[in-house]
């Protein structure tokens, strides 16, 4: 099941998706709350507010909360806003080593209860015979003696944080008369831009820019379980910021040129 956020537009060109608690009904065939903070696509951090009162609901309902913290605090911390870890005995939180620079290891770290945590050993004894061990052993010291916070806070969430924020000035230059839209970049390694009215789907404008040598995903594969209709889902595409910036800048520069032949189309 899943529901429209409610959106707040914070200037011209920035607008922030926030939980419209109004519409959640947790219902008998409803076996968790799942969130992702900071979200893939969107680079949103629910406030502190929302995430607690996702908490308490999930409590009420005698369901898990389950966050999917592969990109927050305490680390990777690839966060760029004000956020306060949150865990108890009904959370499940599920975190990752993948974005310290171990992608290929991908090495997951569950924490929660210890009911849950035999759970997710016997299920892993069935389906990994040979888990891998190599990404927690390349971390473990980074664990053990702290250093992966300071890693965290002074070496990844910088790098990141300075490449959205070149991605967004070039963005604002670049569709300058354009009515366009970013997600207020909070964290993650992805721009969620929205394109009011956009004359074709983001599936065509993903095909355009496909065959000009340029990889989007269209938005409307992430709103699963929504099956009102709602245009907003035809208008936003994710982009992701992370490779080296003469790549990142020669595709933004061509997104940029694929949207205003959209809007010139008209």
């Amino acid at each position: 099941m899943a529901n429209k956020p409610e959106i707040e537009h914070i200037d011209d060109h920035f607008f922030k998706y926030h939980i419209d608690f109004d519409r959640i009904s947790i219902t008998d065939e409803i076996g968790a709350v799942c969130v992702s903070r900071p979200t893939n696509p969107t680079g949103n951090v629910l406030t502190d507010s929302e995430i607690k009162k996702l908490s308490t609901l999930a409590a009420a309902n005698n369901v898990p909360l389950i966050i999917d913290n592969a990109y927050g605090t305490p680390f990777p911390n690839i966060i760029f806003t004000e956020a306060e870890p949150l865990w108890n005995e009904n959370t499940i939180v599920i975190m990752s080593l993948s974005k310290l620079g171990l992608p290929g290891t991908r090495t997951g770290i569950v924490i929660a209860n210890e009911e849950v945590i035999s759970m997710v050993s016997q299920v892993n004894a069935v389906i990994n015979l040979s888990p891998g061990s190599m990404g927690a052993a390349i971390a473990a010291d980074l664990v053990r003696s702290g250093k992966i916070i300071d890693l965290s806070r002074n070496v990844i969430m910088p790098f990141y944080k300075k490449k959205a924020d070149k991605a967004v000035e070039q963005l604002l230059e670049e569709l300058k008369g354009v009515d366009f839209h970013i997600h207020k970049p909070e964290g993650a390694i992805f721009l969620w831009l929205w394109f009011p009215d956009l004359p074709i789907t983001n599936a065509e404008l993903y095909q355009r820019l496909k065959d000009r040598g340029v990889l989007v995903v269209p938005g409307h594969y992430f709103f699963p379980g929504l099956t009102e209709k709602w245009q907003h889902k035809n208008e936003c595409i994710r982009v992701n910021y992370s490779r080296d910036e003469d790549t990142v800048t020669k595709g933004l520069r061509i997104i940029a040129e694929e949207v205003k032949r959209a809007y010139d189309s008209v």
